[in-house]
């Protein structure tokens, strides 16, 4: 389902659609009794009270510092002050290969949203596939605001949202043992080996 937003930069705004760029083909596995392989329920059950709970009787809710709990409903969250809801405000302008590929997460595709954004749409994809360049933003696709990559991809504008900086854990100290010059050589002569693969052939076994 596609969500209509703009894509805001400077004094230029274009409309765009957005909806997801990829899925997932996973194998559904499901929680069944070991005996008869009937399927396992889980209930939604109120801790305070015991009672079962309906499914449009569930909110959420955050804790407050002082120990009580601040209930959320949809209506709620829809009517928080986001300013990026809607909109993906475009912050800046950087090389592609600025942007650490750790910090991509899940990737949306953006189509004009009308025949008269269609020109100012071709002229953004256009400019950043010349120039190399992508757009950072801010942007609340879903619930919660996230930074996000704007870039080309076959003629169309993606979206990618990212992680903020203090989301990425640190690796840890790298290995420090001198590497010698025989055995980058003998590194790099398995690396030209191997290299060339078409990701497309993979299959999912």
């Amino acid at each position: 389902m596609a969500t209509t937003m703009s894509v805001s930069f400077g004094l230029v705004s274009v409309p765009v659609l957005v909806s997801p760029a990829t899925e997932s083909h996973r194998v559904q596995l499901h929680e069944v009794h070991r005996g008869d392989g009937g399927r396992i329920r889980h209930r939604r059950v109120c801790e305070l009270d015991g009672q079962e709970v309906a499914y449009q009787d569930v909110a959420r809710g955050v804790a407050l510092p002082d120990g009580t709990t601040a209930v959320l409903d949809d209506v709620s969250l829809e009517r928080l002050p986001l300013a990026t809801t809607h909109v993906i405000e475009v912050l800046g302008f950087v090389p592609a290969d600025t942007v650490d590929p750790i910090s991509y997460q899940r990737a949306y595709y953006a189509r004009p949203a009308n025949a008269a954004a269609e020109r100012s749409y071709e002229v953004l994809v256009a400019a950043l596939a010349r120039t190399g360049l992508v757009g950072v933003a801010k942007t609340a696709i879903t619930s919660r605001e996230r930074l996000a990559v704007l870039r080309p991809r076959h003629g169309v504008l993606t979206v990618h949202t990212v992680y903020w900086p203090d989301e990425i854990r640190e690796p840890g100290p790298a290995p420090t043992l001198p590497v010698t010059d025989r055995e980058l050589e003998l590194a790099e002569m398995l690396l030209t080996h191997l290299k060339g693969i078409d990701p497309g052939a993979v299959r999912d076994e």
